[in-house]
């Protein structure tokens, strides 16, 4: 069995062609289609956050909004750069919007990608620490965020408040307990997951990753996989971690789906996200059902995750994207053994 939902980024475009024009449009359609997808018994709905792009960013207010709009399906992101965020303004946000949410929140972080503009979290007014790069801020950022998740009060009180105050040290509230057990780590690479296992976060993997072995992405990724579980085990954790893949899978069920992505399907390719540092972009999968199903049996890493993203052409609209989840949810998972 496999949790199965949706990943979009939020594209929109002012073409024509778009049937997501508008930054309205795409957070609208957002909410929409996470509301659609929980109706279809998908399990989870997922937001990708890019700053200074015509896509989805600040992501609590379509967290609660989705929240306050569903009753059942997972509410996440895959994944927040933490190069931009204030760890204790997130916190709050995220304990809001968890609780409008009754407890459904995976939030997804990470060091994030390239960005549109160059440094664009100075923007935000965070600069790494002498000696320190952006992903060392982006970690320290995290490290941050989980403390206060953990609930602990560590504000020392106003002897003379405005309002009256428990006893103690204060904590920032509202304060959502268990969300500390529902963060997710995007890693690129097998050092970035192991670091994530010993900190206590569940695991997301893209449809891409830093090349280190030359591998297809599915078999690096599957070994990232195990090397994570392996370090979850010697960190000692209590409870079992939470692993998802992301991957673009279209069942070729109809006119429509031959149309938009028949002949997509190819081989994974390197390239390079980084100046100086070598990916592997995943394939597509794009084919009629039962040739589909023979194609993901031998994804290693599919295989090793608990959790399945579905990446969506958001731009497309909310039936056509529903229609792909469908196609999925019906015609792929039960033969796989996921449903």
């Amino acid at each position: 069995m496999k949790k199965i939902g949706f990943l979009s980024f939020g594209h929109w475009s002012p073409s024509p062609q778009s049937g997501t024009r508008s930054g309205a449009d795409a957070l609208l359609q957002s909410i929409d289609l996470a509301v659609a997808a929980e109706e279809l018994g998908a399990d989870g709905a997922y937001y990708r956050v890019h700053h200074f792009a015509r896509q989805l960013a600040s992501p609590f207010p379509l967290l609660a909004a989705a929240g306050a709009k569903t009753k059942r399906i997972e509410l996440g992101t895959a994944v927040i750069d933490m190069r931009y965020e204030n760890p204790l303004y997130m916190a709050e946000d995220a304990g809001a919007a968890d609780l409008i949410a009754g407890g459904r929140l995976q939030l997804g972080i990470s060091r994030g990608s390239p960005e549109q503009v160059i440094d664009g979290w100075r923007y935000f007014g965070y600069v790494p620490e002498e000696g320190k790069s952006d992903a060392d801020m982006a970690r320290r950022h995290s490290e941050i965020f989980l403390d206060l998740l953990r609930g602990e009060g560590f504000a020392q009180p106003n002897p003379r408040p405005m309002f009256p105050n428990p006893p103690g040290l204060l904590r920032l509230e509202p304060f959502s307990a268990g969300l500390r057990e529902r963060i997710w780590w995007g890693a690129a690479t097998d050092a970035t997951a192991v670091w994530a296992a010993k900190l206590g976060m569940n695991l997301q993997s893209s449809t891409l990753k830093f090349d280190e072995t030359g591998e297809p992405l599915h078999v690096q990724q599957a070994k990232q996989i195990r090397a994570y579980r392996a370090a979850w085990k010697e960190a000692g954790h209590a409870r079992e971690p939470r692993v998802s893949v992301s991957r673009s899978i279209f069942a070729l069920v109809n006119d429509m789906d031959r149309a938009y992505f028949g002949g997509s399907e190819g081989e994974d390719h390197f390239g390079y996200i980084e100046p100086e540092k070598r990916a592997v972009f995943g394939r597509t999968y794009a084919a009629e059902p039962d040739k589909l199903v023979e194609q993901l049996k031998a994804d290693e890493a599919i295989a090793e995750a608990d959790t399945l993203l579905l990446t969506v052409p958001n731009q497309l609209g909310v039936d056509y994207n529903a229609h792909v989840i469908e196609s999925i949810l019906k015609h792929v998972a039960p033969a796989l053994g996921w449903r």
